[in-house]
């Protein structure tokens, strides 16, 4: 069985120390360096040639982002894990642009941990279920985005399908009936469709609102 060797880079020993505590007993995995220090990990990740990195994603002097794209740059079989307290989805995105190949949370448990390691040795990715959740979260509002409805538009087609009437909707915005009419006129454009039902059927499918119920 070949090792695997791992390098980790925090800004906080703690961290560091707790990671190798839970990788300790696997005798299949090498902790081959460890930094508090960005800039060092750096130069010390091109000596070692790792086999995967874990990383913290804020830190001082360079960040996680930056970082991963120097590895990648240096070394482009080195897989990257991202450690973080919580799943912001712009941060999430920036990682995945710089190349990480796993995204986890810092307070998860050994099994977890080592699913990820193990996936990303093997080739695969792997996102923890919260980070999971705010992808699919950064997908939704891209594809919003892809079409160009503002929010205001996404309220209206919110009411159109509760069967508000144009009144109704202008009623509960705080606008004229006539811009109601105006965003309907926009929304069917943008989107393509002609009738309530296709508008309905295509923001579904979209994403862009809930399943209706």
């Amino acid at each position: 069985m070949s090792i695997l060797k791992i390098y980790i880079v925090d800004d906080h020993q703690m961290l560091i120390d707790g990671l190798k505590a839970l990788l300790a007993d696997e005798t299949n995995i090498s902790i081959v360096g460890e930094s508090n220090s960005p800039k060092t990990a750096v130069k010390e990740i091109a000596e070692y040639r790792p086999d995967i990195v874990l990383t913290d994603i804020n830190m001082p002097d360079m960040d996680g982002i930056e970082l991963t794209k120097e590895v990648k740059k240096l070394n482009p079989d080195t897989k990257v894990i991202a450690l973080s307290m919580f799943g912001e989805r712009e941060t999430i995105s920036e990682m995945l642009k710089a190349g990480v190949s796993g995204y986890i949370l810092k307070n998860t448990g050994k099994a977890e941990l080592l699913t990820a390691v193990e996936k990303v040795a093997n080739g695969q990715t792997y996102f923890s279920e919260e980070v999971n959740a705010e992808m699919t979260k950064t997908s939704n509002v891209s594809v919003s985005k892809e079409i160009s409805l503002s929010q205001r538009e996404i309220e209206v087609i919110e009411l159109i399908a509760k069967e508000y009437t144009n009144a109704k909707i202008a009623e509960a915005l705080f606008i004229s009936e006539r811009t109601v009419e105006t965003h309907r006129k926009n929304i069917f454009r943008k989107t393509d469709t002609k009738g309530v039902i296709g508008l309905l059927k295509y923001c579904v499918d979209k994403r862009i609102i809930k399943p209706l119920k």
